[in-house]
C-alpha cells in the first residue's frame, strides 16, 4: 500500500514538473537559458509526435487520416491538460481552506489565553499549545490528502495523455502504410 501511495506521489511530482517545463516553454518568447526537458525526441511540447505537421504521403486520404489523428491526439491532451489544471487548483483552494481554518483555531486559542487570569496562565497555554498542535495537524492531513488526490488526477490524465499520443500514432503508421500500399499498386 505504501509503495503505490510513493510511487504514484512520484509519478505526479515528475508529471506536474514536466508539465510546468511545457507550460513555461510555451509562454516565453525567448528564454535567455535553453530550457532542457526530459520528452522523447518524438514528440513536441504539445505531445503530438513529431510528424504531427507532416503530411507528405502523398496519398490525400493517408494525409486527411493522419491530420484526423493529431487532431484527435491534440484535443484529447488539451482536455487531459484542462482535467490537470483543474485538479492542482483545487487542491490548491483545499489546502487554503484548511490553513486559513487552522489559523483560526490557533487565533481563538491564542486569545483564550490573552483573556486568562493570571494564575490560570499557564494551563491556558498548555491548552493552546494542544489546540495549536491539533490545528497544525489536521490543516497538514487536509493539505496531504488534497495533494494526494489531485496527484492521482494528474497521472491519470498523463497517462490518458498518453495513450491518446500512442493511438495517433498507430493512426498514423496504418495511414502512411496504406498509403505505400496503394503506390505499390
Amino acid at each position: 500500500m505504501m509503495n503505490k501511495l510513493l510511487a504514484t506521489l512520484i509519478a505526479g511530482l515528475f508529471a506536474t514538473s514536466v508539465y510546468a517545463q511545457t507550460a513555461a516553454q510555451s509562454t516565453t518568447t525567448a528564454p535567455a537559458t535553453p530550457v532542457t526537458t526530459t520528452v522523447p525526441a518524438t514528440t513536441t511540447a504539445m505531445g503530438q509526435s513529431g510528424a504531427a505537421g507532416m503530411t507528405s504521403t502523398g496519398d490525400a486520404k493517408a494525409d486527411k487520416k493522419i491530420n484526423k489523428a493529431d487532431e484527435k491526439e491534440a484535443k484529447e491532451v488539451s482536455k487531459q491538460d484542462e482535467k490537470i489544471s483543474k485538479a492542482t487548483s483545487k487542491a490548491n483552494e483545499k489546502k487554503a481552506k484548511a490553513q486559513a481554518k487552522a489559523e483560526k483555531k490557533i487565533a481563538k486559542a491564542n486569545e483564550k489565553v490573552a483573556k486568562a487570569d493570571p494564575e490560570d496562565k499557564t494551563k491556558a497555554e498548555a491548552k493552546a499549545e494542544e489546540k495549536t498542535a491539533k490545528a497544525d495537524y489536521d490543516a497538514q492531513k487536509t493539505m496531504i490528502k488534497a495533494d494526494e488526490k489531485a496527484q492521482k488526477k494528474i497521472v491519470d490524465a498523463n497517462a490518458d495523455k498518453a495513450k491518446a499520443h500512442a493511438k495517433a500514432g498507430e493512426k498514423r503508421a496504418e495511414a502512411a502504410a496504406e498509403a505505400k500500399k496503394d503506390a505499390a499498386k
